[in-house]
């Protein structure tokens, strides 16, 4: 696989909104092989083919949600190890604790500035630590 060839990590972002894609992607690229997936349903089925090494996800999707997928991710144990950080617009104590019962390792709201991005990304991709 190419990012094994050229040692970059992989990150997969699931959103429904081109806007936070196109945001992410500019972040992201060129030190990270995306993967760009915008409803839950496919999320899981390129998780469980890619193994990416880090999740950002949206928690509302039209088909299915962030929290379903990231329930389904931590069933099964090919994708369990993956770190999810939920990325929504849900500001409220509720969904956070939400997603982090349901095993995400963060959670950003949107809208997000890309020096957090990159910090919580660099943060859960080098076990917890920011060097």
């Amino acid at each position: 696989m190419s990012e094994q060839m050229n040692n970059k990590k992989s990150i997969m972002i699931v959103d429904d909104e081109k806007m936070v894609i196109l945001a992410l992607t500019q972040i992201l690229s060129p030190d990270y092989t995306l993967y760009v997936v915008k409803d839950g349903r496919e999320a899981v089925r390129i998780a469980t083919q890619f193994a990416p090494d880090l999740i950002f996800l949206d928690i509302v999707m039209p088909d299915i949600t962030g929290y379903e997928v990231l329930e389904q991710l931590k069933a099964d144990e090919a994708t369990s190890h993956i770190p999810v950080i939920l990325v929504s617009g849900l500001d409220n104590e509720n969904d956070r604790s939400k997603g982090f019962s349901l095993g995400a390792c963060d959670y950003i709201t949107k809208p997000f500035n890309s020096k957090i991005i990159r910090e919580r990304l660099t943060h859960h991709l080098h076990d917890g630590s920011f060097t």
